[in-house]
């Protein structure tokens, strides 16, 4: 028993040695190869680094960047060579493998290694190969991206290589599309090029045009049809992608009106009344989330994640109070006149202004996004951004609410039983002046946290509702008045409608062919998409 194990213990003390063994010699030939560059022309040392590239091994990197730098020098004594940094009249001697400090040599004892660039462009390519097979996988990949942004014939055999080795999927993908890349600059055979173009096509996106492109203007005229078939098909999914991409634009800017929309569909809807300071509610909520975060940032900066959380209901109720008291101190006198009504409602959002004006200043104050709502993914073609999808998500959760509040709540049943018949309603004993006030504070603070959304977007100023009054009463009419699912529908209609026709018409004429549009659409249709139903209504 004891001599078995004695036996098999000297058999893995063998093995050891021999890998030991091994591992020395490999060391030492590497060693002897950063060497012999030390004594080479530029065309010997050019194959040299490709044959040190080849090896794959990471401990010469440190040697070739010092040689791209000019850092590389050779000892005459011993032909030894070392990367050097300057110590006063001497060199520090740095070993060109382990990275060690070896001492200092007089300047007269080394020779520089002479680099020209050629030998830097070589060199590029096997850093780039070298850096492929890192155990970082990052490192892989913005390697690969380098070596795809400039493809050079230099680095096909790196690419090979570190392509047989690799096994994460996103890795490969970009190797194989850089693989291709450097095939088309290089001197393979044409079907292995057609191959590379087949490969860069079905990657598609705006880099492979550019490459194809390029490849283009010195591709011969057996690979010129593949090329440009290649081109017209990688065109053909870009505007694909870009209307798709105009449609998210679309549904993003059609959530943004729901959420100023809204609120107003609910005062108009219910009170017939046309409130020119509904914008300024929307002001005023994306003012209060400015205030709770410069609150929360000198208080409680651990809190910031969720200021909007916090600023939500704040928004709402600051807004509610103010639309409630422009309703019991203003509005309620000047039902039936709605010239009135507008003239007043506009003073109101004038002094609101003004006020904002002289407190907070006339520039523009900074919201931050959390980081929950930063930055943006790629889906196929598409650029999300994470606060505009998350703009819609809250848009339309505040639409569901709106609706169960309407269609499940005492309130919502007052409301619009007031909507379809005020002198009905109140003969049932409604009490309608208190729905009114209720109804418009409800408004008010809808509008106020669409601000807490639009702060995230849009530069939050004394102005920040001017640019959204004008879309909102569009959307209300263009949707219907007093109706939840027509301001819905006509929100993202009229959004996809502006974002489908501003590459073609501009901004500025697009606003202006929306609006000729719903004004021959009202012609047709005065009660808009969604009429309401009533005997008031229909009288």
């Amino acid at each position: 028993m004891h001599t078995r194990l004695i036996h098999r213990f000297l058999q893995c003390l063998l093995v050891a040695l021999c890998l030991m063994a091994t591992d020395l010699r490999a060391a030492d030939d590497l060693r002897s190869m950063v060497n012999a560059l030390g004594g080479g022309s530029f065309q010997q040392n050019q194959k040299q680094i490709e044959a040190l590239a080849k090896t794959g091994d990471p401990k010469i990197v440190p040697a070739l960047e010092a040689l791209a730098e000019g850092d590389l020098y050779l000892r005459k004594a011993d032909g030894i060579v070392f990367i050097v940094r300057p110590a006063g009249a001497n060199f520090r001697l740095i070993d060109a493998l382990t990275g060690d400090d070896l001492g200092e040599e007089a300047k007269a004892g080394l020779e520089k290694v002479k680099v020209n660039n050629g030998l830097r462009r070589t060199i590029r390519g096997a850093l780039g190969g070298l850096t492929l097979m890192s155990p970082d996988v990052n490192v892989r990949l913005q390697a690969a991206g380098t070596i795809l942004r400039t493809p050079t014939a230099d680095a096909l055999d790196g690419l090979e290589i570190a392509l047989a080795a690799e096994t994460d999927g996103a890795v490969k993908a970009v190797l194989e599309k850089a693989r291709a890349a450097a095939i088309l600059v290089s001197d393979r055979p044409v079907e292995e090029k057609k191959a590379a173009v087949a490969t860069v096509v079905q990657t598609g996106g705006r880099d492979s045009l550019s490459l194809l492109s390029g490849a283009l203007a010195s591709a011969d005229e057996s690979l010129r049809p593949d090329i440009e078939a290649g081109i017209r098909q990688i065109e053909d999914q870009l505007s694909l992608w870009a209307g798709a991409q105009n449609i998210w634009y679309g549904l993003s800017l059609g959530s943004v009106l729901l959420l100023a929309a809204i609120g107003l569909a609910i005062t108009f809807g219910v009170m017939g009344i046309i409130n020119m300071a509904h914008g300024e509610m929307v002001m005023l909520g994306a003012y209060t989330t400015f205030v709770v975060q410069a609150y929360i940032r000198a208080a409680w900066p651990g809190l910031f994640e969720w200021s909007l959380a916090i600023a939500l209901p704040l928004a709402f109720l600051v807004t509610g109070a103010v639309g409630l008291v422009m309703e019991r101190g203003i509005i309620r006198f000047l039902y039936g006149r709605p010239l009135e009504t507008l003239l007043a409602t506009w003073g109101v959002s004038l002094i609101l202004q003004q006020a904002v004006r002289s407190i907070f200043g006339p520039t523009n104050q900074e919201v931050a996004n959390p980081s929950w709502m930063s930055g943006a993914f790629e889906l196929g073609g598409l650029t999300v951004t994470w606060n505009r999808m998350w703009i819609i998500v809250f848009s339309l959760a505040v639409f569901a609410f709106l609706l169960f509040l309407l269609k499940k709540t005492p309130m919502g049943l007052q409301m619009r039983a007031v909507t379809q018949n005020r002198r009905m309603a109140s003969s049932m004993g409604i009490r309608t002046p208190w729905v009114d006030a209720l109804t418009f504070a409800l408004g008010s603070g809808i509008a106020g946290i669409a601000g807490v959304a639009l702060s995230q977007i849009d530069n939050v100023s004394p102005n920040l509702g001017q640019g959204y009054i004008i879309d909102s009463f569009m959307v209300v009419v263009f949707g219907g008045v007093g109706n939840l699912w027509g301001t819905l529908v006509g929100a993202f209609t009229l959004g996809i409608l502006n974002k489908v026709l501003e590459p073609y018409a501009g901004a500025v004429l697009g606003k202006i062919l929306v609006l000729v549009l719903i004004i021959l659409f009202i012609q047709k249709r005065p009660r808009g998409l969604f009429a309401l139903k009533g005997r008031a209504v229909e009288a």
